[in-house]
């Protein structure tokens, strides 16, 4: 722990706060680096040099101060210590016999303030590499051997069922993220988190209680009441044994937030389990081999420029093939929707009675847009 501007600065504000004198912080060089008298920053103070080398209280009457030719004013010095280690000194200015009494007070509220910032200093310092840890295991650069040791030393379970979470900002700022944050550690304790992007954030849930799976209340639970619907999206992933595994639900979330931000779902809360097929085959959608595979059907959206053929067509498939229920989603008579199914099957020339025709018809339906 080491005393810098900063933190001596608010050591001095809050010691003037308490007691009518000007006071001085020094460094562990006996280097004025905050005080209540400007004009004194920079100066090295024999006072303070005297306390860190004999680690003991130093007075400056009016007689060593002649004698050190005033390059000191009177006052006292008391080193601030910090686990048994002198990391610098505090000066009182004034005659001794009056500033004597606030000497214990004033070292006292300056070694609360250094071991309150030195506790923010270690819970940062543990959530960034927590932070790192977290993004480390979901984009699979850890080992399975450090996944083990670093997940013990963060207070995590490996061994326990996980599934990975994204939450996806509408409109990020740094304030929204860290309110997300801080709303998560303090209301669901056991998750791990890492900001993915000024958008996104990863959240690794433990499955000790199965039934949470498919309840929606506790998903949203891990939002703050401030945050409106359409703010943002909450993608689960699927569910894996172990934290060794996390990268697969964390990539099944990715890959089910992109399928989402293609087909432009609104929906507030996406489950992989929900749109497993499109997910997997997201990479698959921009290859070769499908612009092979869905040729016939790109024929059909260059004569369908309304998008009536293939909104029928999806609507029909979301219906599970179930011509009537399709049509009345479609606010159309069955009869139409027949003749529209009949008119696609004439212009890709795949039949909705060949098992392979029509899987291409629904794959269609899932990956294009």
């Amino acid at each position: 722990m080491k005393l810098d501007n900063i933190l001596a600065q608010s050591i001095v504000k809050r010691a003037m706060q308490i007691i009518p004198y000007s006071v001085n912080v020094m460094d562990e060089n006996g280097v004025i680096i905050a005080s209540g008298d400007i004009c004194r920053l920079g100066q090295r103070h024999l006072g303070a040099v005297q306390v860190l080398r004999k680690n003991q209280i130093i007075e400056i009457d009016e007689q060593l101060e002649k004698q050190w030719h005033f390059e000191v004013k009177q006052g006292i010095n008391v080193p601030i210590t910090y686990l048994n280690n002198n990391i610098g000194v505090i000066g009182i200015s004034g005659k001794p016999e009056l500033v004597r009494e606030y000497a214990k007070l004033v070292k006292m509220a300056a070694e609360l303030i250094v071991e309150q910032a030195a506790q923010l200093e270690k819970e940062r310092w543990q959530s960034r590499y927590k932070e790192e840890f977290v993004l480390g295991v979901a984009k699979a650069t850890l080992t399975a051997e450090q996944i083990a040791q670093q997940s013990t030393f963060f207070g995590l379970r490996y061994d326990v069922p996980y599934i990975a979470v994204l939450i996806k900002l509408a409109e990020s700022t740094a304030e929204k993220l860290q309110l997300l944050l801080t709303y998560l550690s303090h209301y669901h304790p056991k998750v791990a988190t890492a900001i993915v992007d000024l958008q996104k954030i990863v959240i690794f849930q433990p499955l000790d209680q199965h039934e949470i799976l498919k309840k929606t209340k506790f998903w949203k639970s891990y939002l703050p009441p401030e945050f409106a619907e359409e703010s943002c999206q909450i993608i689960v992933g699927n569910e894996v044994s172990s934290l060794i595994d996390m990268q697969y639900s964390y990539q099944n979330a990715w890959q089910t937030l992109l399928y989402a931000e293609k087909m432009h779902l609104r929906k507030q809360l996406l489950f992989f389990e929900e749109y497993r097929m499109p997910a997997l085959l997201a990479d698959f959608a921009q290859s070769w081999q499908a612009k092979i595979l869905f040729k016939p059907i790109y024929q059909l959206i260059e004569q369908d420029k309304k998008w009536v053929l293939m909104k029928s067509l999806q609507q029909y498939f979301f219906s599970n093939c179930d011509l009537d229920h399709a049509a009345k989603k479609l606010f159309i008579h069955p009869n139409t929707l027949r003749y529209r199914l009949e008119r696609i099957t004439q212009i890709t020339s795949l039949s909705f009675n060949k098992i392979e025709d029509k899987s291409i018809l629904y794959l269609a339906t899932l990956l294009i847009r």
